[in-house]
């Protein structure tokens, strides 16, 4: 049998995080340093490798019940190889090291059981309910894997330029870096976007590190009831800067 379609082998490589390509994910279990993935996004796998739902604390529930912000994972262990993706996204393996990474949820598919992760929130400059954005602060050493629809930049944070992202494209960024969630300028454009631009929540970040942002925004409808009160009749509301499908928020 011949066919194109043959050309697609699998990879080998020493590493035990690769990319089998752009859009799929190989781990190499060895029976001790388990990894933790997003629950079904295990596409194939070889060897005597198990899959276990991970078990939730007390307080990582109670995050989650409050915020939207969490993650559900599955621990994968054993010995051979697991390949993961999900929905065709990008995906780009990081090292966290001492500085920590900060990440949107949404964005994970897999890292290292070693790492650490509680959910942590980025205030509104304006102090309104429901308008903050919270996210998981990635502690530890170890390796994780992040997704992105299409590839994404990498913006470098110095002492003398600082970076403003779309809140709605923020992907991840260095823990050390100052955060503010921030609208227009002045305070009747907080309800709105920026006049018939479109432009809404973003994020200001200050001091030395980096910022990776998609070139995807997922954004609610514009004037959907899409919580409760006043916040959510501009759009702003249960869900806040991140869009129907990204989580909930305080209000």
């Amino acid at each position: 049998m011949q066919s194109p379609i043959f050309a697609y082998n699998e990879q080998q490589t020493q590493d035990r995080w690769s990319l089998q390509n752009k859009q799929m994910l190989r781990v190499a279990l060895e029976g001790h340093d388990d990894i933790l993935a997003r629950k079904g996004t295990m596409v194939a796998y070889q060897g005597l490798v198990e899959f276990d739902a991970e078990y939730q604390s007390n307080d990582q529930a109670r995050a989650r019940a409050h915020t939207g912000e969490g993650l559900d994972l599955m621990r994968c262990h054993g010995q051979g190889t697991v390949y993961l993706a999900n929905l065709k996204q990008h995906i780009h393996v990081m090292e966290v090291d001492q500085d920590g990474l900060t990440v949107d949820s949404s964005y994970v598919l897999a890292m290292d059981s070693s790492l650490h992760h509680e959910v942590i929130a980025v205030d509104s400059l304006y102090g309104i309910s429901g308008s903050g954005k919270y996210q998981l602060n990635i502690t530890g050493r170890g390796r994780i894997a992040l997704m992105t629809s299409g590839m994404p930049l990498l913006l470098q944070v110095t002492p003398d330029k600082y970076v403003n992202c779309d809140a709605d494209a923020i992907v991840a960024w260095s823990t050390s870096l100052r955060v503010q969630m921030q609208a227009q300028t002045h305070s009747s454009g907080v309800w709105r976007r920026r006049g018939s631009t479109g432009e809404g929540w973003e994020l200001s970040f200050m001091g030395s590190g980096f910022a990776l942002v998609q070139p995807s925004e997922l954004l609610p409808p514009q004037g959907a009831q899409i919580g409760s009160g006043l916040a959510a009749q501009y759009g702003m509301g249960q869900q806040g800067a991140r869009g129907q499908n990204q989580g909930n928020v305080w209000s």
